[in-house]
C-alpha cells in the first residue's frame, strides 16, 4: 500500500542534509584541530574515525532499503537512509565540542 506524501518532504530533505553536512564539517575541524595539537581530541579518536563510518553507512542503506521495500515515497527513503548518518554527526560535534581547546600556555 502505498503511503501518503507529503508535499514539503524534500524541502525537509535537504534541510536534513544541509545540517548534516554543517555537523560534519565541524567534526572534520574538530578532529583536524586535534591532530594540530590544538584540540583536547582524545589519542583514540583517529582510529574512532575510521571504524565508524563502515557501521553507519550500513544502517543507512539497511534503513534507505527498508523505507523503498515498503514503497515509501523518494523523500521518506532519503530521509530514512540519511537518519542514522544524522544521528552519528551530532553526536560527534556535541562530544567532540564538549573536550574544548587545549591550551598552550609557553
Amino acid at each position: 500500500m502505498a503511503q501518503r506524501h507529503h508535499s514539503l518532504a524534500p524541502i525537509q530533505v535537504g534541510m536534513d542534509f544541509w545540517r548534516i553536512a554543517l555537523e560534519a564539517q565541524t567534526v572534520i575541524a574538530f578532529r583536524v584541530a586535534g591532530m594540530m595539537g590544538l584540540w583536547a581530541t582524545k589519542p583514540q579518536e583517529m582510529t574512532r574515525m575510521i571504524e565508524e563510518k563502515p557501521t553507519v553507512m550500513l544502517e543507512a542503506w539497511c534503513a534507505a532499503n527498508s523505507a523503498f521495500m515498503a514503497g515509501a515515497a523518494p523523500a521518506s527513503v532519503m530521509s530514512a537512509g540519511m537518519k542514522p548518518i544524522g544521528v552519528k554527526t551530532a553526536a560527534n560535534a556535541r562530544r567532540l565540542g564538549k573536550l574544548g581547546p587545549r591550551l598552550i600556555c609557553g
